[in-house]
């Protein structure tokens, strides 16, 4: 009982360091209105900028995918700590475009390292027979730690003071405090290789997951995509078209959508993969439809609707991808798989959002929104049909 009692402790404590990373990538959604006033720049930076962070997810999950298994799980999670701390450092000392840059690269950096170490970590911390409880603190802990950072940003910069230092330098607190945490916590790979034994990952599709990946991707990568827009350019509309200047109140939906996708990743047990995925596409489409009329229409309802259906639709189609490729992958190949479908929903999180930039300027930023709504609208369409005619057959 006591060994339980100290194998939860241990999986809880795992699963806030995981919070506090993944709250770092997330920190500086509510804060790019006053960076854009600050520095005078455009729609298009503010989305380049937002997806620098993608490309630094990619590289570590291409080059460094298998990192902890070889090295062990503390000594990349302490890694990926030191690139939030340096990233946080970056943001404190920004006097122009290229800290901004480089302080989300690292940011990037720190969740390639972590989103597949820590999960790991965090289920293997667990006691015996806890597979379940722990895969639930780990979904928590990384989709929570994402809504947490835009809330605790948004609420500094609205009602204290310095709201472009202060974010950071409690983030930077939370961060060498979780570093504390880590060196207390045991080591749960026994068998150590050196670090020369890390081989960059190839995406990989062999041919009988082929069938399943296909509508999985798309799901992934709408859902995702939503996310990005969310996370770069939903603070500017409320700026804009609303009139809401409140950071606490843009932090406050764009983390919505975070916590959203957690309840929809924890529904998938009940609904089952084989739901899961049509279901997720559902609710998606159903988000992108609420997102159109907001921007058509200048509703806060309707954003707030979106997050909320939106996110719970990206949680239940991303947790059904995952176990669905996952299930028809074969056992030699799953790593790999699964890198491919991170690299393409995390794919999902720059190319669009890019895109929104590029046309925000001639055609406005509500034109834009509503141009990527349909081009997702069609994607996540033609996936759910696929579905509809061939459904996944896998385990929960």
């Amino acid at each position: 009982m006591d060994g339980d009692r100290r194998g939860w402790r241990e999986c809880l404590l795992g699963g806030a360091v995981f919070a506090v990373c993944m709250a770092g990538t997330t920190l500086p959604t509510p804060l790019y209105p006053l960076y854009q006033e600050k520095f005078g720049f455009s729609e298009l930076t503010v989305t380049v900028v937002y997806a620098v962070y993608a490309f630094g997810v990619i590289g570590v999950l291409l080059l460094m995918g298998n990192a902890s298994d070889a090295v062990g799980r503390r000594a990349v999670l302490i890694c990926g700590l030191g690139f939030a701390a340096a990233s946080a450092v970056c943001f404190l000392s920004a006097t122009g475009l290229e800290w901004l840059y480089a302080g989300r690269l690292l940011s990037g950096l720190s969740a390639g390292l972590f989103t597949g170490a820590a999960t790991a970590y965090v289920m293997e911390l667990a006691p015996y027979g806890g597979a379940s409880r722990a895969t639930f603190v780990a979904t928590a802990a990384n989709m929570g730690g994402l809504g947490c950072g835009p809330l605790l940003a948004g609420v500094l910069a609205q009602y204290a003071a310095w709201p472009l230092y202060l974010p950071f330098a409690v983030h930077l607190v939370l961060v060498t405090g979780s570093a504390a945490v880590l060196l207390r916590l045991p080591e749960t790979v026994r068998e150590r290789m050196p670090l020369n034994a890390v081989r960059p990952q190839r995406p990989a599709l062999p041919a009988p997951v082929r069938a399943v990946f296909g509508p999985a991707a798309i799901a992934s990568f709408v859902g995702f995509a939503l996310f990005g827009v969310f996370t770069s350019v939903s603070p500017e509309f409320l700026a804009q078209s609303l009139d809401v200047h409140n950071h606490a109140v843009s932090g406050l939906v764009v983390a919505l959508a975070f916590f959203s996708s957690t309840a929809g990743q924890l529904a998938v047990g009940r609904v089952g993969v084989g739901r899961s995925l049509p279901l997720g596409c559902g609710a998606l489409l159903a988000g992108l439809a609420l997102l159109a009329g907001a921007l058509r229409w200048d509703l806060m309802s309707l954003v707030v609707l979106s997050a909320l259906v939106g996110g719970g639709g990206q949680g239940l189609a991303f947790r059904g991808a995952l176990a669905a490729v996952a299930e028809a992958s074969p056992a030699d190949r799953r790593a790999a798989v699964i890198s491919t479908l991170f690299v393409v929903a995390y794919a999902g999180i720059s190319v669009p959002v890019i895109g929104v930039g590029v046309l925000s300027d001639p055609i406005g930023l509500e034109n834009a929104g509503l141009v990527f709504i349909a081009c997702m609208a069609v994607l996540v369409s033609t996936a759910a049909a696929y579905l509809l005619r061939r459904p996944v057959l896998a385990r929960t």
